[in-house]
């Protein structure tokens, strides 16, 4: 069967049937703490000076973001973002991962789309993943801010133009292409909050989670 039927079978089972293919647990939307949630709860526990200067933020926007750790192929939102190599055929870490949980049809499609630049995002289905699909980026090697910054804006875009509400990012180049987990951070939260505010109705949810 070609990965275009498998491709079709999955993004319209029902949600009933399609939780009959994962394999392990799977987090839903519900389980995840907004940021204003969890700061509500945490905030005794976070490091931060001026715990008033940190309370003055945009209570609406803030209800969009959710900061959570544990294992991206769990989630069971429209989206999940896999930091991939150029050639998108799969490797290790995240992108290993994604691959193994979505089954031998996500390699398939990959290697129809003829690679990726770094900062660019395509798009896949997600298969046996409980997510719909898979939008695929490739991260720079070393702290390159405006690379980094491409491949949140450029994955957030396609999540748009798919009409995609809910979205979950790994903490891209973090791993062994080395950016620094701080630096990293700033880029990717200032990121999505610039998009957020600019696109208000067209993403949801952004997720930021640390693979564990």
């Amino acid at each position: 069967m070609s990965f275009e039927v498998e491709k079709q079978k999955f993004l319209t089972m029902s949600l009933e049937e399609k939780r009959k293919y994962y394999k392990g647990s799977v987090i839903t939307l519900d389980q995840i703490p907004t940021w204003v949630e969890y700061w509500t709860k945490n905030k005794g526990n976070i490091g931060i000076m001026n715990l008033e200067k940190a309370e003055k933020v945009d209570e609406e926007l803030a209800k969009k973001i959710s900061i959570w750790q544990g294992d991206i192929t769990s989630l069971e939102i429209d989206a999940i973002v896999n930091a991939a190599n150029s050639s998108l055929l799969g490797g290790g870490g995240v992108d290993g991962a994604i691959h193994k949980a979505a089954g031998p049809n996500l390699k398939k499609e990959c290697a129809t789309l003829g690679g990726c630049r770094v900062g660019e995002a395509k798009i896949t289905g997600g298969y046996m993943l409980p997510a719909k699909h898979v939008i695929h980026t490739v991260g720079p090697q070393g702290e390159k801010p405006e690379k980094l910054k491409e491949c949140y804006e450029n994955s957030l875009t396609v999540a748009k133009e798919n009409q995609l509400r809910t979205i979950a990012f790994p903490c891209i180049s973090t791993g062994i292409y080395g950016y620094p987990q701080k630096p990293a951070a700033k880029v990717a939260l200032s990121t999505v909050k610039k998009f957020l505010l600019d696109n208000k109705d067209s993403v949801r949810f952004y997720f930021w989670f640390i693979m564990v």
